[in-house]
């Protein structure tokens, strides 16, 4: 076969110069593919991912519209439901006080375990009117031992608490709380409050939840919004609040104003047992027992209230290595829902069609699906990709203007990081490329479909001193800060930068350089905080 000359085959800037037998043939190669395949992929890709994009535009643009009318008309929870503070009754005395079980679920929590029991038994609520349950899974009989003695020590001060062990963890938080509810003192609660083990609420807690619950008997859940103790502890963590800021100053507010409806945080909130009940009970079969609860309890007609005024205080994860386990769980987990759930809510005949749309098009496709998948193939696949084949376009308002208007709505949840907001666009860039795998894999049920690692959470930053950092851990070994799936994306755009800065018209190289480091800080683990054991 004969050999294609050289100025076929590379730019004019190699012609002239001499090749080896192997740039030759990968040009030969990449000659052959690359119209009748690299092209025609290439467009299609691009076309899908701007469909993608103006469906998440649609979505932040309709969001944002919610909040600003919100925001000059709306009406706060306590003006749109009943609400008013239980009154004292002579004769009943405090058994016209509902009957409150509080849940703390918990797993090998070293650091926290005292914060949060201290913050439960501390709730104002009458004494002999509240059953405090610590449901601890621990499997080091060290921190069992200390959690069992830290609920003893509350007992001998009067508190009604429980402490709770199973000898397996089967269903892991799901199958705690569905153990915990079949105690038979449960029998006599009428709402439950579930606290993660690093969450801290206020004393006045119950006071500002419950009466929803009480004077509005269509009410299941009454949701309160997180407050970062944490969000100051490095880069990471201030990245982290951008985001879940957004998710609760926007989508939680926009949900609950709107169809009354949004997925349970599973923490920092309050269900009446009827709603869970009634949904079937807590369910194993995700990683996400919170969600699937909220669904299946939404499609039986509960509404659920968001109360974004009442903040509980928790911790952010300040080590890449959680971060990129809890990201896992929370995009695998909606995924894996939505594809069991899909044929079930469209049947569903209590709620009304809108809603359902609502929930499938809205609330799972656009939210937990596509966003993902767009942000990585996109931004961090098509946009890198398109560089070597100059005959496939992306329109500037795609490329350039649409991700800048969705960039600016995502922002606005958290004024004092918008000077962050080229670090956040790089990181969530960076994290994009795991959630996109997770989601893939909640929705084709592959290996990892039900992977459940606990949330590692430091405690350092809730002690005595606001000022202690986490102790950081001068010698790692290479091994153990290397991740080789965000090293091989940085090299990818690292090339794709240097090619488009000498033969691109694009100017893409800006943005891919910037990204390419991101992508080497993150795989050689230069990113959050190093603790031992981490």
């Amino acid at each position: 076969m004969d050999r294609f000359p050289s100025t076929t085959l590379l730019p004019e800037a190699f012609q002239g110069t001499s090749s080896d037998d192997i740039t030759e043939q990968l040009g030969y190669i990449w000659y052959q593919i690359k119209t009748p395949l690299i092209v025609p992929l290439l467009k299609i890709l691009v076309v899908v991912c701007l469909a993608m994009s103006i469906m998440l535009f649609i979505e932040r643009v309709y969001m944002a519209v919610v909040i600003v009318f919100l925001k000059i008309f709306g009406q706060k929870p306590e003006k749109r439901y009943k609400w008013e503070t239980i009154k004292d009754d002579v004769e009943l005395g405090n058994s016209a006080y509902p009957m409150v079980l509080v849940q703390i679920p918990m797993y090998n929590e070293r650091e926290v375990y005292s914060l949060s029991i201290g913050a439960a038994c501390g709730l104002s609520w009458p004494s002999d009117r509240i059953i405090i349950q610590v449901l601890d899974d621990s499997t080091d009989p060290v921190i069992k031992d200390m959690v069992e003695i830290e609920c003893q020590r509350w007992k001998s001060k009067g508190i009604n608490i429980k402490y709770e062990i199973r000898d397996n963890r089967n269903g892991y938080k799901a199958g705690a709380l569905k153990e915990g509810l079949k105690h038979s003192y449960v029998k006599l609660c009428d709402y439950v409050a579930i606290f993660d083990a690093d969450f801290q609420p206020e004393p006045d807690f119950l006071w500002r939840t419950v009466p929803f619950l009480v004077h509005n008997p269509e009410i299941g859940l009454v949701q309160a919004r997180w407050k970062f103790v944490n969000s100051d502890e490095c880069l990471m963590t201030r990245m982290q609040e951008m985001s879940l800021d957004y998710h609760f100053t926007v989508e939680q507010e926009v949900g609950s104003s709107t169809y009354a409806f949004f997925g349970f945080n599973g923490t920092a909130g309050v269900w009446r047992i009827e709603a869970i009940n009634e949904a079937g009970g807590w369910k194993d079969r995700t990683t996400v027992e919170d969600m699937d609860l909220a669904v299946r309890a939404s499609l039986k007609g509960w509404k659920f209230v968001y109360v974004g005024a009442l903040k509980v205080r928790n911790e952010l994860p300040s080590t890449f290595k959680a971060y990129r386990y809890q990201q896992h769980r929370w995009s695998c987990g909606p995924a894996n829902l939505f594809r069991k759930m899909i044929v079930e809510i469209w049947r569903n005949k209590r709620v009304t069609l809108w809603k359902k749309l609502y929930v499938i098009y809205s609330f799972f496709f656009v939210r937990k699906i596509v966003a993902h998948i767009v942000t990585f193939v996109f931004y961090c696949v098509v946009i890198p990709t398109t560089v070597f084949v100059p005959e496939v376009e992306i329109p500037k308002w795609g490329a350039v203007y649409i991700p800048s208007i969705i960039t600016i709505l995502n922002a606005v949840g958290t004024p004092r990081s918008l000077h962050l907001l080229v670090f956040w666009i790089l990181f969530e860039n960076v994290m994009s490329l795991h959630r996109t795998k997770a989601t893939f894999i909640g929705l084709l049920e592959a290996g990892r479909v039900n992977e459940w690692v606990v949330t590692e959470k430091l405690g350092d930053v809730l002690k005595a001193k606001p000022s202690a950092k986490a102790p950081k851990k001068p010698h790692l070994k290479i091994g153990e800060r290397l991740h080789l799936l965000e090293l091989g994306v940085g090299a990818y755009l690292f090339f794709c930068a240097c090619y488009d800065f000498a033969f691109g018209k694009n100017h893409y190289f800006i943005y891919l350089f910037l990204q390419a480091i991101a992508f080497f800080i993150a795989g050689f683990g230069y990113v959050g905080t190093f603790v031992p054991n981490s």
